[in-house]
């Protein structure tokens, strides 16, 4: 069992409590995500959302450390994942379900919540000296993703299956969303720091500027040539992620009334839930 340094039981905010916050400000982002479309959500609803990944991260750093089987807790994540990626194969690439639009939901969170626990196991595996599952574990799932490309370009045959597979049975991270880098950097920054709070905070803080205002700011102005940096704050909007930070150290090492079958269930319930109703009013504005 590892420690940390938090505050004192009785003050602030257990893993619960963190977790309502990521999954309120989190159904507001989707509110905008699947409803954009009408023009009447407000902008700010994905920007408070942008604090719900961190948090949910953070919370799952805490839960990875400290629950009583690991492979359980892998495998509450694998399923949900394994599905929900099964179902955005067949929507991306055999139109199943795709609204008329156009639109479908590419939500990847649990994918990377799972790919994630499979370098985080591997990360202690090498701090055992358990050198060769351990870099198998680290190496394996960051690898994938390319070797699967590699594989299907030099046996077109295997494309198809390869990208199920991608899909589904054996998750990958992306390059956009849920399933992109920055989640995955952010999750191993998290992890890797987890023994010292303020030090942890601090790392992420540092991870969060260099993304939400460094690379977006670079990257954006690369192709947009009207680009103003105070766009980062009303336009790219990544940096109010770091809202987040002051949450995390307000978490006071407790875990809560815990509801671990509701946040299993939400995720994909209010996914599907949201769609089917923007589907539905998709087609009576049109």
């Amino acid at each position: 069992m590892e420690t940390t340094h938090t505050l004192k039981p009785s003050a602030g905010l257990t893993e619960t409590g963190l977790k309502w916050i990521a999954l309120v400000t989190m159904v507001l982002d989707h509110i905008h995500y699947f409803f954009g479309f009408t023009g009447a959500v407000p902008e700010w609803f994905s920007m408070a959302g942008r604090v719900s990944a961190p948090l949910f991260l953070f919370c799952l750093v805490e839960g990875f450390t400290h629950t009583r089987s690991r492979k359980k807790y892998f495998a509450k994540v694998y399923v949900l994942s394994a599905a929900m990626s099964a179902l955005l194969f067949f929507m991306a690439f055999g139109g199943i379900l795709v609204r008329p639009d156009g639109f479908y939901p590419g939500n990847g969170m649990m994918t990377t919540f799972a790919v994630l626990m499979v370098i985080w196991q591997g990360i202690d595996w090498l701090g055992q000296k358990k050198v060769l599952p351990g870099l198998a574990a680290v190496i394996l799932p960051l690898a994938w993703p390319i070797l699967a490309s590699q594989l299907s370009v030099a046996f077109p045959a295997l494309a198809t299956p390869l990208g199920f597979a991608a899909y589904s049975v054996l998750p990958t991270w992306g390059t956009t969303g849920d399933s992109g880098w920055p989640v995955l950097v952010m999750g191993l920054v998290l992890y890797l720091f987890r023994r010292r709070r303020k030090v942890q905070v601090a790392a992420f803080s540092v991870y969060y500027v260099l993304y939400g205002v460094v690379y977006m700011g670079l990257i954006v102005s690369s192709v947009m040539p009207d680009f103003a940096w105070w766009q980062l704050f009303t336009r790219y909007y990544e940096i109010y992620g770091i809202l987040a930070a002051p949450l995390m150290l307000w978490y006071n090492g407790q875990r809560g009334r815990g509801h671990k079958a509701l946040f299993y269930a939400f995720y994909p319930a209010h996914i599907y839930l949201l769609y089917a109703l923007s589907w539905g009013l998709y087609l009576l504005l049109n």
